[in-house]
């Protein structure tokens, strides 16, 4: 059975970002998706230190390993999409979650290319959509189709269990489920090979 990871990037277990994820589990669900939910937690994560460990040994591993970022990339192996929720703070998403987010995709990026990807974000009022193109905008860089919904990815509520009453918010959760479900489905379904990638040709600007 095809299988979505869910990260709950919240400091807070049973948030508005773990309803927002739940409703997608659900939906995820009716269209014959397994998907496992894993919460970030609330105690220090590291950020990158460019140290380049992970790329040097090539083993999809993270040189730090006191956090879940190792334990996210050896879930993904057996994944086929991943989705990512988060909280808006001051506009931006948790710190916890684009600590995780940029070192899983940098040392596990064979593990997550070509895999659908989303992003939720829940806010009380405002920012959100700031925090939703920052989330995303990292696996654009890493060959992953994005999946899509009628509307950003985006639900409303500050005290916990407030997102559930955001009807529309919870409509475009189940949308990007479908859609998910969808791509997924036509990824495994389909008989055209994977894009031929050419090398890598960086180009620095100061030389």
């Amino acid at each position: 059975m095809a299988k979505v990871l869910l990260i709950n990037g919240s400091p807070r277990k049973e948030g508005n970002t773990n309803t927002a994820l739940l409703e997608i589990a659900g939906q995820l669900k009716k269209q014959g998706i397994e998907s496992e939910l894993v919460w970030v937690g609330n105690k220090p994560v590291r950020g990158c230190i460019a140290c380049g460990a992970c790329k040097q040994k090539g083993d999809n591993r993270c040189a730090f390993n006191e956090d879940i970022c190792n334990s996210v990339i050896e879930k993904m192996a057996s994944c086929d999409g991943i989705i990512i929720g988060s909280p808006v703070y001051y506009g931006q998403p948790s710190g916890q979650i684009l600590c995780i987010q940029q070192r899983m995709l940098y040392a596990g990026s064979a593990v997550f290319a070509n895999k659908p990807a989303a992003v939720v974000c829940v806010c009380r009022r405002g920012g959100s959509s700031a925090a939703f193109q920052t989330l995303q905008m990292p696996f654009q860089m890493c060959n992953m189709p994005i999946a899509t919904s009628q509307y950003w990815n985006i639900t409303f509520g500050r005290e916990e269990g407030q997102a559930a009453q955001d009807a529309e918010g919870m409509q475009t959760m189940r949308t990007l489920a479908n859609n998910m479900a969808y791509m997924i489905k036509q990824f495994q379904s389909g008989s055209a090979p994977l894009p031929e990638r050419e090398p890598w040709n960086p180009m620095n600007f100061i030389r």
